[in-house]
């Protein structure tokens, strides 16, 4: 079993560049893929989720190949040009990859199975079901929603209005790349707004995309061009870098070229209600996504209550919020946040019992949590095989006056393969061990 050992305290300190958005790089691939002409993606994240859905456009015959001068390049098919690839498609522990590609899938001409390690298995998929259903897809899933997702073809997809009753810009995009081969005109609205990667991404392929008050408007049937795309760093692995800056004493860091999307802010807006020093420089526009150089120094941090409008701009970086949290003075109250249940871990339970583990008083609540900061004390941390928790709890040695253990890191490399290295590059005492499964 892989674990994180980090030897606090520590300071950060240092200019790095991250890797690429894993958001951007799924979608990047998947609409190179289903593209007309060659596509170039410079700065492609190249992790494990990212290359599952690589090899599941190989397996279906689109020629994906790394240039060292161009980056990724993707040789598109087209809308209807996927292959059938005679097997079932491995997603591995990628939610988002199962829930594009079964967007796609649904408007192709052969059946497709999509399945999973065993974490992305226990992931409910009827929520992406039900609005591929609404456009006319043949789509099934197995064990009471869980994987696998079966798709069978079906003669033409319809155009369809439909109402998302949980905001996901994951069920969202599928949507999307389904009403692609879908008959007429299809609209999705969201309960609340989520990432738009895809929205904007789609424009950047020339489809004529729109937004109609809250209605996203699709027309289906019109072929997308290859394009050239530079995908910028990832804030949610910025996220951890920028938490650590602000409860290290002394610390310094700037993080380069960082994507800044609105819809993906609000990590750094919750800080910086925090107190936490936060500063976006040379701000511009790569490839229709905002980006920015941050700048983050050490900083006291109060606790706040973080509002309900937040919670859908800052999903997936509650873990390390709730280290910040657990450094601040006073209380932090998290609510509205459900959908944290069915991530990689149950994560209001992975970080309530992270927390405890370290002598932080946290409550646990059905939708949230409630994280009174204190000091953080040396101890072992089991992250469930949940890469954001694993590296949640690492940043949290920083400030301890002796060990953390991070237990089962090993799916860190499906979003995040060059923490440990960036880390250390910046000062941060950590080492990875590899070794048996602990008694």
């Amino acid at each position: 079993m892989n674990s994180f050992i980090i030897n606090g305290p520590g300071v950060l300190r240092g200019s790095i560049t991250l890797p690429g958005d894993k958001s951007i790089s799924h979608r990047a691939v998947i609409l190179g893929a289903i593209a007309q002409g060659r596509t170039t993606i410079e700065g492609m994240l190249e992790s494990e989720d990212v290359l599952s859905t690589v090899n599941a456009l190989r397996n279906m015959g689109v020629k994906i190949v790394h240039h060292k001068e161009d980056g990724m390049v993707v040789e598109g098919v087209g809308l209807y040009g996927l292959k059938d690839p005679g097997q079932a498609l491995n997603m591995g522990n990628s939610g988002t990859a199962m829930r594009l590609m079964a967007g796609v899938l649904v408007g192709q001409s052969f059946p497709s199975t999509l399945v999973g390690d065993d974490s992305l298995s226990q992931r409910p998929m009827a929520r992406v079901v039900e609005p591929l259903r609404a456009l006319g897809a043949d789509i099934t899933v197995q064990n009471a929603g869980y994987p696998p997702i079966q798709i069978k073809p079906v003669k033409q997809l319809r155009g369809v209005d439909y109402v998302m009753p949980v905001a996901s810009a994951q069920v969202k995009s599928a949507f999307l790349l389904a009403a692609l081969c879908a008959e007429g005109v299809s609209r999705v609205k969201e309960p609340t707004q989520t990432r738009d990667h895809t929205e904007r991404m789609l424009r950047g392929f020339g489809h004529s995309i729109s937004q109609q008050g809250d209605w996203i408007r699709v027309i289906g049937g019109m072929e997308l061009g290859g394009a050239k795309l530079v995908v910028p760093g990832d804030l949610s692995s910025a996220a951890f870098f920028i938490v650590g800056a602000a409860i290290a004493t002394e610390s310094e860091i700037i993080l380069k070229n960082v994507g800044v999307n609105p819809t993906r802010t609000g990590v750094i807006e919750i800080l910086q209600q925090m107190g936490a020093r936060i500063d976006c420089l040379n701000k511009k526009s790569v490839c229709g996504e905002p980006t920015a150089d941050l700048v983050v120094s050490s900083s006291p941090l109060r606790g706040v209550k973080i509002e309900m409008h937040q919670v859908a701009r800052a999903i997936d970086e509650f873990p390390i919020l709730s280290i910040a949290a657990a450094c601040a003075r006073g209380k932090t109250t998290l609510h509205g946040a459900e959908e944290l249940r069915v991530k990689e871990s149950d994560r209001i339970r992975s970080i309530v019992s992270g927390l405890s583990e370290l002598g932080i008083s946290v409550e646990e609540r059905a939708d949230g949590y409630a994280v009174t900061g204190g000091e953080i004390l040396p101890g072992e941390v089991n992250s469930l095989s949940d890469h954001r928790i694993a590296m949640a709890f690492a940043i949290a040695g920083l400030v301890v006056s002796g060990s953390i253990c991070i237990h089962d890191t090993v799916n860190v490399r499906t979003s995040f393969p060059e923490f440990v290295e960036l880390a250390s590059s910046m000062g941060m005492p950590i080492q990875e061990q590899s070794g048996f499964p602990r008694e």
